[in-house]
Order: structure tokens, then C-alpha cells, then sequence
């Protein structure tokens, strides 16, 4: 009785053995098929034999670890290939919105030139000259021409036309002006953005 009863959980030992044998070669395949790389190291070193202070590894765990490493590394260069695009795609847009706005820069000083002078007969007049050379002129006109009322009132009609056409062209100017602040505020505003998406 004593025998079968040892035979009895012998066997029963034998059958604990060999299904976790089993459940431990299907866990294998399952932890290398998926996780990380750092919990399929885990899984190797905790399913690999003890051989003195050595570990033994299946050859396929192995192979098959290799491959899944191999395979992270492909997907992370084929990422670090598509920043690398992404950077490039980036600077080359802040190249040309540094160039848009070079280009803003000279317009918005010509601009600024161009309200300060203007151009007569192909000289270039300040218009603070101009303003004072126009008042002298009125004052000659006026002392010159006292006598002849038709031709005064006359000139004074052109005068207050050349005034008001002055006028008109302060208020285009100004207009121009202000279009073109708008539009460097945009693209420095644009540049901005484009330093914020880059970082």
C-alpha cells in the first residue's frame, strides 16, 4: 500500500512537471512574440537553464530575440530617416520665410523712403524742402501777381488743387504703409510659429 501510495504522488509530481514544461514552451513563443525588448530579455533569462553560474539559452529564443531586436532597430531608422525629412522640410521653410521677409524688410524701407522723398522732373526732393520751396513760391505768386486779381485767384485755385492731390497721395501712402506693416506683422508672426513648430 505504502509503495502505491509513493508511485501514486511520484506520478502526480511527474504530471506537475511536465504541464508546467508545457505552459513554460508556450509562454515562450507568446513573451518573444510581443512586448518589449527589455521584457524579452526577462523572459529569456527567467526561462533559460541553470548551468553552474551560467545561464543556458534555447538557440531559436535566441534567433528569435535577435530578430525581433533587429526589427525594432529597422522601425526606429526608418523614424529617424522620416524626422531627418521633417527637419529638412522645416528649415527649408524658415529659409523661405526669412527670405519673404528680407524681402518685406526692403519694401517696408523703400516705402519709408518714399513717403520722406518724392521726385520731381527726375530730382529727388525731401518733402520738408518741398513744403518750404511751395510756400515761398505762394509768397512770390501772391507778391508778384497782387495786381492781377483773375490771374491771382487763378494760381490760388491751382495751389489749393495741387493740395488736395497732395493730400490724396498722403492718404494712398499712408494706406500702402499701413498694408505693408500688416503684412510683415504676419510673417513675423509666420517665422514665429514656424521657430515654435521646429523646437
Amino acid at each position: 500500500m505504502r509503495k502505491i501510495t509513493l508511485g501514486l504522488l511520484f506520478g502526480i509530481f511527474l504530471i506537475s512537471v511536465a504541464s508546467s514544461k508545457a505552459q513554460e514552451s508556450s509562454d515562450s513563443s507568446g513573451s518573444l512574440s510581443e512586448g518589449t525588448i527589455d521584457s524579452q530579455f526577462d523572459y529569456i533569462y527567467n526561462a533559460s537553464n541553470n548551468y553552474q553560474e551560467y545561464k543556458v539559452v534555447k538557440r531559436t529564443n535566441l534567433d528569435k530575440l535577435k530578430s525581433n531586436i533587429l526589427d525594432s532597430m529597422q522601425t526606429m531608422r526608418a523614424e529617424v530617416l522620416g524626422l531627418k525629412t521633417q527637419i529638412g522640410s522645416k528649415n527649408d521653410s524658415i529659409y523661405s520665410l526669412n527670405q519673404v521677409l528680407q524681402q518685406s524688410e526692403t519694401a517696408k524701407e523703400e516705402a519709408i523712403a518714399e513717403k520722406d522723398n518724392f521726385s520731381i522732373f527726375g530730382i529727388g526732393i525731401h518733402k520738408s524742402v518741398y513744403s518750404s520751396f511751395m510756400w515761398l513760391l505762394v509768397a512770390a505768386l501772391a507778391g508778384a501777381l497782387g495786381f492781377f486779381s483773375f490771374q491771382y485767384f487763378r494760381s490760388f485755385k491751382k495751389i489749393k488743387k495741387a493740395q488736395k492731390d497732395l493730400g490724396e497721395v498722403q492718404e494712398e501712402f499712408d494706406l500702402h504703409r499701413k498694408n505693408t506693416l500688416e503684412r510683415e506683422r504676419k510673417l513675423k508672426r509666420e517665422l514665429v510659429d514656424a521657430q515654435l513648430g521646429k523646437s
